[in-house]
């Protein structure tokens, strides 16, 4: 989370963000020399985190030098082999169940488009497609949550709104607010009242100079799993020509890597949160009680990762991400109290991943003939 969520984690870019990013990308190359990292114009946040801001001459802003190019349209998928799950029934009437996933997949697309472009102030629309999917080893489970999520998938489809808002030469701020439908619902199904999941978070920083930012806010968001309320920090630093952080504590922390213009490396630690609303075709039966109809599945993982981020061509870039993913929590709760008592405690089995993405970035020959005027 060390741009747009974590701050998440967990947007489209049909259009490129030169215009946004232009006036930054011109004052950070008159500013370069010969031994500074490459610069572009700040990088897109991944999905979920608190965005970096564009770099004017007289204004502060979230970003730094060596940080790498804006992604325009991302498509994302990312895949886990084999793993066991272990799901205990806590509602009295309610089964086990022990099996293994045989895929998880996930597929995000996800962009930004810039709505209001003015030096002391920016405005970002983003918009994000999600889906994940299980197949598990036995189908059907005989487990209705399980039943379902293999059988229509789990989706989000949201919208953000970012304002980013350079104070002064020091100073700056981030408001962002995000709205989500999230749960298994296919088209026909579909209920903005059941399925809304919101989102927000306000940072205030300080820009002590052209490779280091920071900054402290808040959040309200699903990185936890339940919506709550936690305190962020944002440390962005580049150190030389080489290595440079990237962190929006506690839900990420990278360290940067930059081989070439052409080529960077990450690696670190991402905490993703997910929320979603599952209704059930047969209800859960429960002893002195109501029959559930629909369950709140909250999702917690830790992922240890190393990326690679690589030019293909101009505006077309790849990257390249593997790790281990740590499965916090996978537990559905009664929809219809805000409580913390689980009707289905699991454990789903840590396991190795793997990801693919291509995004676009402003073409070099569009930042050049800017930069040239």
């Amino acid at each position: 989370m060390t741009k747009f969520s974590t701050l998440c984690k967990r947007g489209f870019r049909p259009l490129i963000m030169g215009t946004v990013l232009l006036g930054g990308a011109v004052t950070a190359q008159a500013q370069i020399t010969p031994t500074t990292p490459p610069v572009y114009p700040p990088p897109a946040p991944p999905a979920g985190d608190t965005i970096a801001a564009t770099n004017a001459q007289e204004f502060a802003t979230p970003s730094v030098l060596g940080m790498g190019p804006s992604k325009g349209l991302i498509f994302h998928y990312e895949r886990m082999p084999r793993f066991n799950i272990n799901s205990d029934g806590r509602a009295v009437g309610l089964n086990d169940y022990r099996s293994q996933a045989e895929k998880n997949a996930r597929l995000v697309v996800k962009g930004y488009i810039p709505f209001w472009n003015r030096p002391h102030l920016k405005v970002i629309l983003g918009v994000n497609y999600e889906r994940e999917e299980f197949k598990f080893r036995e189908y059907p489970t005989g487990y209705e949550l399980y039943d379902n999520i293999e059988d229509k998938g789990l989706k989000t489809l949201g919208t953000q709104l970012a304002v980013i808002r350079p104070v002064n030469e020091v100073n700056w701020y981030i408001f962002r607010i995000k709205g989500e439908l999230s749960g298994d619902y296919t088209s026909s199904e579909l209920s903005v009242r059941d399925y809304l999941r919101v989102s927000s978070e306000f940072l205030y920083g300080w820009k002590r100079s052209p490779t280091f930012s920071w900054g402290v806010g808040l959040q309200l968001g699903y990185t936890f799993g339940r919506q709550s309320i936690y305190p962020a920090v944002l440390y962005n630093r580049t150190f030389n020509n080489r290595w440079g952080v990237e962190a929006l504590f506690p839900a990420r922390i990278t360290m940067r890597y930059n081989a070439s213009p052409r080529s960077l490396f990450f690696a670190g630690y991402s905490v993703d949160g997910f929320n979603y609303i599952i209704k059930l075709r047969q209800p859960l039966r429960r002893e002195n009680a109501i029959d559930l109809r629909t369950l709140e599945l909250r999702e917690t993982e830790v992922k240890f990762r190393g990326r690679w981020e690589r030019e293909i061509y101009d505006f077309l870039w790849f990257g390249l991400e593997g790790g281990y993913r740590y499965n916090y929590a996978f537990d559905a709760f009664d929809r219809t109290n805000d409580n913390r008592f689980k009707i289905i405690d699991s454990k789903l089995a840590g396991a190795p991943y793997a990801s693919f993405e291509l995004f676009i970035v402003p073409p070099r020959k569009f930042l050049k003939k800017t930069v040239d005027k």
